[in-house]
């Protein structure tokens, strides 16, 4: 769903913004990141509003489902921002910003030959892949496997930028590839390539936003070589990464796959308006976690504890999500008409319950990008407990729309209580945070 380098020395202060944690400073970075985060919020949703007016539920349905197989497809990408940027953040100041450009150089080529490999395995398994997903064609999923090649890619730029908190260019960044995707979309909607010109859309914004990515990155990339950093503890980082990862990906997605499988072709789409919906409160509010991730990375390297960012970052988190819940209780029918056309109407009663979900996947975000960046491994377990419980209620319990969002919302609050629990034994035993 989870939004990522002068031949002249650089001064090594510049490479971060990041000030000792002040409140106004975390409202300020917060602020310039919500701003491209609601600009790329309305682009990307505007992507979603215009192929469920032009298609209608039927076919956009399968333009649901394919994004969701795109997003889940795109696990490394989660994976290696998580990463990279937390080794930009831990990285001694000694060492940039050199140590940033082997870094960069590194996971280019780490990802290069991987998403070679996806691109000939989408032209070779397209047409089974896109019998499993209901689509009338198997085009969409060659160009899926493209973009998501193209995406892996993009992940490094991005991190980078998250790591080193300049987060002016990294709010750019993800607003120019919504805009890019969704002004695509409808170019190519309007032409008549239907859901391969949903799939294409995707391409074009990644392209765009990796050409902008390596711009921002330019200061970085033509910096003097640099001794190459140690990255030690990789593996276990990668693997809270990639658990993180998995498990909120799945969250957001596994309840459209199972909806397309156990709903009619109406309802289905009606749903995946709805997953839609509570998106627009997840990534409303995603700009707290990328702020306080590389602040609880820094807060852990100078010592210092977490738990007052934690707490900071989950007041302003609430704080953003009540306009989007006032909006769907208030006045829900308007909003669904407005966002998806009169054919979608069926599923304004659902609306604040869709806006409830997207605020408990918030604040599940949240706690795992803590987990992460304290490289704790214990909150894997309660996840994937999480997510198996969404994919069970909702196999046990599908007698309609309300039913599955019924299921998603109580696995997603059952999780969250647990990860508190966790969060709260995890920072009180710790303490002030040891330095590496």
């Amino acid at each position: 769903m989870a939004r990522s380098p002068v031949s002249m020395p650089i001064a090594a202060p510049a490479l971060s913004e990041a000030p000792r944690l002040r409140p106004r400073h975390l409202v300020r970075q917060n602020t310039v990141l919500l701003a491209g985060g609601v600009v790329s919020g309305i682009g990307g949703f505007a992507y979603h509003a215009i192929a469920g007016r032009i298609l209608g539920p039927g076919l956009y349905g399968q333009v649901a489902s394919a994004i969701a197989a795109y997003t889940v497809l795109s696990t490394p990408y989660f994976v290696l921002v998580l990463v990279l940027a937390h080794c930009a953040a831990a990285l001694p100041t000694e060492l940039a910003p050199g140590g940033i450009r082997a870094l960069a150089l590194r996971a280019s080529a780490w990802m290069a030959l991987p998403g070679a490999a996806l691109v000939v395995l989408a032209v070779a398994f397209a047409a089974p892949a896109a019998a499993f997903l209901q689509l009338g064609s198997p085009l969409p999923m060659v160009w899926l496997g493209v973009t998501v090649a193209v995406t892996w890619q993009l992940a490094i730029p991005r991190a980078l930028l998250q790591g080193m908190q300049r987060f002016g260019a990294l709010s750019l960044n993800l607003t120019a590839e919504m805009v890019a995707r969704s002004g695509s979309l409808l170019v190519l909607l309007l032409a008549g390539f239907a859901v391969a010109g949903g799939a294409a859309a995707l391409l074009v914004g990644a392209l765009l936003s990796l050409g902008l990515g390596v711009g921002a990155l330019r200061d970085i990339l033509r910096a003097p070589p640099g001794r190459r950093p140690r990255l030690g503890g990789l593996a276990g980082l990668s693997m809270s990464a990639a658990a993180g990862t998995i498990g909120v990906l799945l969250l957001y997605n596994l309840d459209v796959v199972l909806a397309k499988h156990f709903l009619d072709a109406r309802d289905a789409g009606l749903y995946g308006g709805l997953n839609k919906v509570a998106g627009i409160v997840f990534f409303l509010t995603l700009s707290v976690s990328q702020v306080m991730f590389p602040r609880v990375v820094e807060a852990a390297r100078a010592g210092r504890h977490p738990g007052r960012l934690l707490l900071l970052s989950g007041l302003l988190l609430c704080l953003l999500a009540l306009v989007p819940l006032a909006a769907f209780t208030g006045q829900p029918r308007l909003l669904v008409s407005a966002l998806f056309g009169p054919t979608f109407e069926d599923a304004a009663p659902l609306m604040p319950l869709a806006g409830l979900i997207g605020l408990g996947l918030s604040l599940d975000n949240l706690l795992i990008q803590l987990f992460v960046a304290l490289r704790d491994r214990w909150f894997i377990p309660v996840l994937l407990g999480g997510c198996g419980l969404e994919a069970a209620l909702i196999s046990l319990h599908h007698q309609g729309i309300r039913a599955v969002a019924l299921d998603v919302l109580l696995a997603v609050s059952i999780l969250l209580l647990l990860l508190a629990a966790r969060a709260l034994l995890l920072l009180g035993r710790r303490g002030p945070v040891e330095k590496p």
